[in-house]
This record gives C-alpha cells, sequence and structure tokens, in this order.
C-alpha cells in the first residue's frame, strides 16, 4: 500500500470518473482537484493514504517531485488524444483559454480551439512522460482499457473496497462535455 497516490492526466481524459471509482476504496480517500485554491506548501499538502486526480498537477511537477519524488505511487492517466481534443475544444474557457489567454502562450494569434488542445495536451503529456522517466512506482491507464488497468490499478496499490462499484463508475458519464 502507497501512502500518496497521483493520477497525472491532461484532463478531460477520465480523471473525475476514476476519483468517483476511487471513492468506493476503503483504504484510501479520494479526491479530484481538491487543493487547487491552496498555495505554497499547502498545495501539495495532501493526507497520507489518499489518491488525487488533479490534471494541475502538470504545471507542478517540479514541486511534487520535491515533496514526493519516488516516494508516491503515479498512474498517468490518458484518453484518446483526438477525443480529448475535442473535449477541450468544445468547452469555453476553461483551462485552453488560460492556457492561450496571456497564461502560456504570450501573444499567440491562433484562434483555433483545435489547434490549442492539440498543443496543449501534447505538452501536459510530455511534461509527464518526463516527469516519469525516472519513476519506479507508477502505471499507464488508459480510459478505453479502463476495466483492466483499473484492476491493474487495484493489485498495484493493493486497494480494497467495493470494487464492483468502483468498476462500474467507469460505465457512468462525469463531467461529461
Amino acid at each position: 500500500m502507497y501512502k500518496n497516490i497521483f493520477v497525472l492526466c491532461t484532463g478531460r481524459c477520465g480523471s473525475t470518473t476514476f476519483s468517483k471509482a476511487c471513492a468506493h476504496l476503503t483504504n484510501y480517500s479520494a479526491g479530484h482537484e481538491t487543493r487547487t485554491h491552496m498555495l505554497g506548501a499547502a498545495r501539495l499538502a495532501y493526507p497520507a493514504f489518499h489518491i488525487e486526480a488533479d490534471n494541475r498537477l502538470s504545471w507542478l511537477l517540479g514541486r511534487l517531485d520535491a515533496a514526493y519524488g519516488d516516494n508516491a505511487f503515479y498512474v498517468h492517466l490518458e484518453r484518446d488524444r483526438r477525443a480529448t481534443v475535442k473535449s477541450y475544444a468544445k468547452r469555453k474557457g476553461g483551462i485552453i483559454s488560460a492556457y492561450k489567454g496571456g497564461g502560456i502562450l504570450l501573444h499567440c494569434k491562433e484562434t483555433d480551439r483545435e489547434k490549442l488542445a492539440e498543443d496543449y495536451v501534447d505538452t501536459v503529456t510530455e511534461n509527464i512522460r518526463h516527469f516519469l522517466r525516472d519513476k519506479t512506482h507508477k502505471m499507464p491507464f488508459r480510459l478505453e482499457y479502463a476495466q483492466a488497468d483499473f484492476n491493474r490499478f487495484v493489485r498495484l496499490v493493493s486497494a480494497e473496497g467495493d470494487l464492483d462499484r468502483a468498476r462500474a463508475e467507469f460505465h457512468v458519464p462525469h463531467n461529461a462535455s
């Protein structure tokens, strides 16, 4: 059993669903973007035996490494790239607007939301891959293979609880565009 588990992702890839599934576990607490409003050390001060899914952690990977390093378990949650991009392109506002609107891409003239979403998804995916390159406690998780990957996740982290109800969450649309 691991003290902390982090689900790293681009967003729009099932992180809400993953958290809902983990809420049925009894030996871990689970949350989705629970500390996004905090600054400094408090931002990464997760309780012990907690699973946190938060796409914004991809922008805090240096601090996450300093706080947890190889002493946590990391899940790289991914969904088909095209589906993720299309989901982001449909949404108004949100992280794509922050990414382009003077946040990361300064003076960017691109207005095609799909192109912006592609750039965002590729950037975050590569940030996560780079972060995980030297981690020993990690696993890839594909939303398209959620049932099999969740079973593997449960085994790897020694999760306990109502696993049937947990698996059922992957059949319920959560936070759909």
